[in-house]
C-alpha cells in the first residue's frame, strides 16, 4: 500500500463523499462514532446506494460499526463494486478477522471478485487490542493496522501532552506488529486540529519519524499537509534511484553517492521511498 492519507467522512453526509474522493486520499466512510444511533440505518443506506454507483479512482473503505450491526454493516457494503475494504473498530481479538473474512469470502463469491481482494484495516482502539496487535496484524485480508488514541487514552486513563509520549509504547507497539507481520505501515491517528496546520504538520513529521507512514485525517485541510510531508521530494526520490541503480550494477558491494556501503537495508528504504512516491 502506498496509501499516504486517509480521510474519515460521516457516513451520513453523502453531499461529502465525492469531495472527498476528490482530494486524493483513501476515503474512509464512517458508520461507527461519526453516526448518531438515530441515524445509523440511514446512513448505512446512503453509503451502500453510494457505492454502488460507478467506480471511480482511490480506495474507499467503510468504517463499521461493532456487535450484530458491524455484521450487517459488512454485509451491505461487500457486495458493492466501489469498495476496497472495511475498517474494523474497537479490534482486540483475532477472532473478529476470522468472522469478517468469512463475510467477505461469501460477498467476493457472490459478486464474482477476486479471492480476498476486500481488504480489512484493524482499528486499534484499546489495552486489549495494543496486546494483540501482533495476532491483528498477521490476521486474513490486514492491509494496515490503525490507531484511535482517544478511545485507547480514555481505556488507558491517560491525558496525552502535545507530544503524546504518554502513548509512545502503544504507538511503538502497532508500528512494531506492522513491520513483524510484513504488512504495511500504519497511518498515525486523527488529529483534531484543522485550523493550526503547523502545528498539525510538525507532530505529523514526529509521527513519521516513529515509523507511521501518512496520516489519518478528518479534514481535507489536513490531507493537503499530510500529502505534502508525506510525498518524498525530487531530490530523496531521485537519491533512492541512484542507490537502487547502484546496487543493480553492482550486485556484491556497491558504495552509494556519500562513500558509505550499500546492502540490502538500504535497498528497501529506497523501494519504500519510491512506492510512496506513487
Amino acid at each position: 500500500m502506498s496509501v499516504r492519507s486517509w480521510l474519515y467522512v460521516p457516513g451520513d453526509r453523502p453531499d461529502r463523499f465525492d469531495k472527498a474522493v476528490r482530494t486524493g486520499a483513501a476515503v474512509v466512510l464512517d458508520l461507527e462514532d461519526a453516526v448518531p444511533p438515530a441515524g445509523k440505518d440511514a446512513a448505512r443506506d446512503a453509503v451502500v446506494e453510494w457505492l454502488r454507483g460507478e467506480a471511480g479512482d482511490g480506495e474507499v473503505w467503510v468504517r463499521v460499526n461493532t456487535g450484530g450491526r458491524g455484521r450487517d454493516d459488512v454485509d451491505a457494503v461487500a457486495r458493492t463494486p466501489r469498495l476496497t475494504g472495511v475498517v474494523l473498530p474497537k479490534a482486540g481479538s483475532p477472532a473478529l478477522l476470522d468472522r469478517v473474512h468469512d463475510q467477505l469470502s461469501a460477498a467476493e463469491a457472490a459478486t464474482g471478485r477476486a479471492p480476498c481482494s476486500l481488504g480489512v484495516s484493524p482499528l486499534v482502539e484499546s489495552a486489549a487490542g495494543v496486546l494483540a496487535a501482533p495476532a491483528l496484524a498477521a490476521g486474513p485480508r490486514v492491509r494496515c493496522l490503525q490507531l484511535g488514541e482517544v478511545d485507547l487514552a480514555a481505556d488507558l486513563g491517560v491525558t496525552p501532552g502535545p507530544d503524546g509520549a504518554e502513548l509512545l509504547l502503544a504507538r511503538s507497539t502497532v508500528v512494531l506488529a506492522s513491520a513483524a507481520a510484513g504488512i504495511a505501515p500504519p497511518p498515525a491517528a486523527v488529529s483534531t486540529e484543522f485550523r493550526d496546520l503547523d502545528a498539525f504538520e510538525a507532530q505529523t513529521r514526529a509521527l513519521l519519524a516513529l515509523g507511521f507512514r501518512g496520516r489519518s485525517c478528518i479534514h481535507p485541510a489536513q490531507v493537503a499537509v499530510v500529502e505534502r510531508v508525506c510525498r518524498p521530494s525530487a531530490d530523496d526520490v531521485a537519491a533512492a534511484r541512484d542507490v537502487l541503480a547502484r546496487l543493480a550494477a553492482s550486485p556484491g558491494v556497491a558504495v552509494g553517492a556519500d562513500g558509505r556501503l550499500l546492502d540490502e537495508a538500504v535497498a528497501r528504504q529506497a523501494r519504500s521511498t519510491l512506492a510512496l512516491a506513487t
